[in-house]
């Protein structure tokens, strides 16, 4: 049995935010091996998450974010259970962390539902053009231009998106995290990004 430190314990807490005890369940679960624990750690917060999901959200913040003095600015809806952990600063800080996000990535919808027909239709009878330019055979053609429509929606969908400031997670995964350390579920709303100069 591998020994596990108070610096370990700190190391661990710093990466995932987790509670003293989680960080030391998940080290001796994983024999230490912090990568390992910080996976545990994750999927112990998807667990907890996935419980929480059916909690009516009614409460939350409207967080706002202008980037290049003024050129972007994004206001996002983060909803969360109770009004005592929408005044948190770990909620407040993951709001902010989200608009700062879509200032750089611009998605084009929460989820994959949210995101309009016409746009989906667009996008398919791009990738089946595409394909049938390549040669592709006409039976081939709606299975490639369904991939490639899964791809659009792992880039273009907030939830999906790798996380700027660590691509290693999902802006779900983010938010679970939040869920795990903040006790409640939280959702993105809506969101709105303007941009100087777009119509």
């Amino acid at each position: 049995m591998a020994t596990i430190s108070a610096a370990m314990v700190k190391q661990l807490r710093d990466k995932t935010g987790a509670g003293i005890m989680d960080c030391k369940e998940a080290l001796s679960e994983c024999d230490a091996d912090i990568d390992k624990a910080i996976d545990y750690l994750r999927k112990k917060g998807l667990a907890t998450a996935q419980k929480r999901a059916g909690r009516a959200m009614s409460e939350g913040t409207i967080q706002s974010y202008i980037h290049m003095g003024g050129k972007i600015g994004v206001m996002v809806e983060v909803n969360c259970e109770t009004d005592f952990v929408a005044k948190t600063d770990d909620f407040n800080e993951l709001a902010k962390n989200i608009a700062m996000h879509i200032a750089a990535t611009n998605p084009v919808g929460v989820s994959a539902e949210d995101v309009p027909e016409e746009i989906i239709n667009k996008e398919k009878e791009i990738y089946r053009a595409q394909a049938l330019e390549m040669g592709k055979p006409e039976k081939m053609v709606d299975q490639i231009a369904e991939g490639k429509l899964s791809k659009f929606f792992k880039e273009n969908c907030l939830l999906n998106q790798a996380y700027v400031r660590n691509p290693d997670i999902t802006i779900a995964d983010l938010i679970n995290e939040y869920v795990a350390k903040i006790g409640e579920n939280i959702t993105i709303k809506r969101f709105a990004r303007f941009q100087l100069g777009e119509s």
